[in-house]
């Protein structure tokens, strides 16, 4: 019997640095890279174009099973995403998709739509896995384990200057409104709730440099698998 894929899943709230922390780590490890709030925010932009009401939870299972979903690698930089064959990526990652994503994520049924697919991404030599539930749900079975987190005023800075960095005009104050509901809703849905696994390592990224983090997080692998 051969040993399982290795993951490593690194759970938190928007904003906590997931994205940037994970793809970093899978690039230094030579990893494969699964952005599962993606996968939510694309099955949220295939109903929207299909005029899906989101309180139709049959058809958002439908939209969840038959919404065609792709990773295109682009280097060193985040991948392209494409939804049923069109590049979505920077739509994806506005604040509209994500209380979309937010909302479809709270639907037990599209959770479970979704559960396999996710599952798919665990290929050797190894998968690093970004999201709300990788450590609790989707992979539980994971050896490695990272629950991010950072003071609701740092992140919600984070993604004012994400935004304005792409040129979009917002607001500090709407988006740390927009943080603290999608905290408590992520925190209070039924299934799947945003909580770290009981065996997770938390890392405050408050302050600290993305460098420095990146550098905790590998440090809580052995070395064979760091290649060091």
């Amino acid at each position: 019997m051969t040993d399982p894929v290795p993951v490593l899943t690194i759970d938190g709230p928007s904003g906590s640095g997931k994205g940037t922390i994970s793809r970093a780590v899978a690039a230094r490890l030579g990893w494969h890279y699964l952005d599962s709030g993606a996968l939510y925010r694309a099955v949220g932009l295939a109903a929207s174009w299909a005029d899906v009401d989101f309180s139709d939870h049959p058809s958002l299972v439908r939209c969840a099973f038959d919404t065609d979903i792709a990773f295109r690698e682009d280097g060193e930089r985040e991948p392209r995403i494409l939804v049923n064959g069109v590049d979505v990526t920077d739509e994806l990652r506005t604040e509209t998709a994500g209380a979309a994503a937010s909302a479809i994520a709270a639907v037990p049924e599209v959770r479970a739509a979704l559960r396999e697919r996710q599952r798919g991404f665990r290929r050797p030599p190894g998968l690093v896995a970004d999201g709300r539930d990788m450590g609790t749900v989707i992979f539980p079975d994971a050896p490695y384990k990272v629950f991010l987190t950072a003071s609701a005023e740092e992140r919600a800075a984070r993604r004012y200057k994400q935004l304005k960095d792409k040129g979009v005009s917002v607001n500090l104050d709407s988006l740390l409104r927009e943080i603290l509901a999608r905290d408590a809703r992520d925190a209070q849905r039924t299934v799947a709730p945003l909580r770290p696994a009981e065996d997770a390592v938390l890392i405050d990224t408050t302050g600290i440099p993305v460098e420095e983090v990146v550098e905790r997080v590998l440090s809580l692998l052995p070395d064979t698998l760091r290649g060091s």
